[in-house]
């Protein structure tokens, strides 16, 4: 579902990783700008995998560009007035004040398209997706495959030197295919600092 009309909304493309939510949000963008549609990309600086820094890149290789923001008070100062769709890619690295951006923008009539990782490693809510899934009117959860058994995935599970990493472990690191594996609720594994790690997947 997409909105005709002219007026404001947001929509929140979550999942896990590996499910597609750049390709998606990429998708929507250039469908806008097909329509004509005055258009803004903004994705946090954190990440710089595959296109780097400048582009919203989805796994399977499309790119869009994209200007990098250390927070959401980035975003209000670069937001052209004429803007029509404003699209933010990796939501959940940046700061609360991004749901607040996000509805400000919605109510100035701006169609407002957010992607990002809505659990983190341990299978808890990242950041701030949680509250932006509440106030959007259009919420698509993606999932992705189990590496494991092949069922849908709905966990990111992180790996170090091949074994899932410590609930401990820093909360945010970047990375892809190398460090993340996408698995279901039954193979995710988060092992306490005192649990014996070779009976671990």
């Amino acid at each position: 579902m997409h909105y005709s009309v002219r007026t404001g909304s947001i929509e929140v493309i979550a999942g896990v990783m590996f499910s597609g939510k750049s390709e998606e949000l990429i998708r929507r963008v250039r469908r806008a700008l097909i329509a004509r549609k005055q258009v803004q990309v903004f994705k946090s600086h954190l990440d710089e995998r595959f296109g780097g820094v400048t582009r919203v890149s989805s796994h399977d290789g499309t790119m869009i560009q994209a200007v990098p923001v250390n927070d959401s008070a980035e975003i209000f100062r670069i937001v052209r007035p004429d803007v029509q769709v404003v699209a933010i890619d990796e939501a959940q690295f940046l700061d609360d004040g991004v749901v607040e951006a996000a509805t400000e923008l919605a109510n100035r009539e701006v169609r407002v398209i957010v992607a990002g990782t809505d659990t983190d490693f341990r299978g808890l809510p990242f950041g701030v997706m949680g509250a932006l899934m509440a106030v959007a009117e259009q919420v698509d959860k993606l999932q992705a495959i189990c590496v494991v058994c092949g069922d849908l995935a709905c966990r990111n599970q992180r790996l170090v030197d091949g074994r899932p990493a410590r609930w401990d472990s820093p909360l945010i690191l970047v990375g892809g295919s190398e460090l993340y594996e996408a698995r279901c609720r039954r193979c995710h594994r988060v092992p306490r600092a005192d649990e014996d790690q070779t009976t671990m997947l």
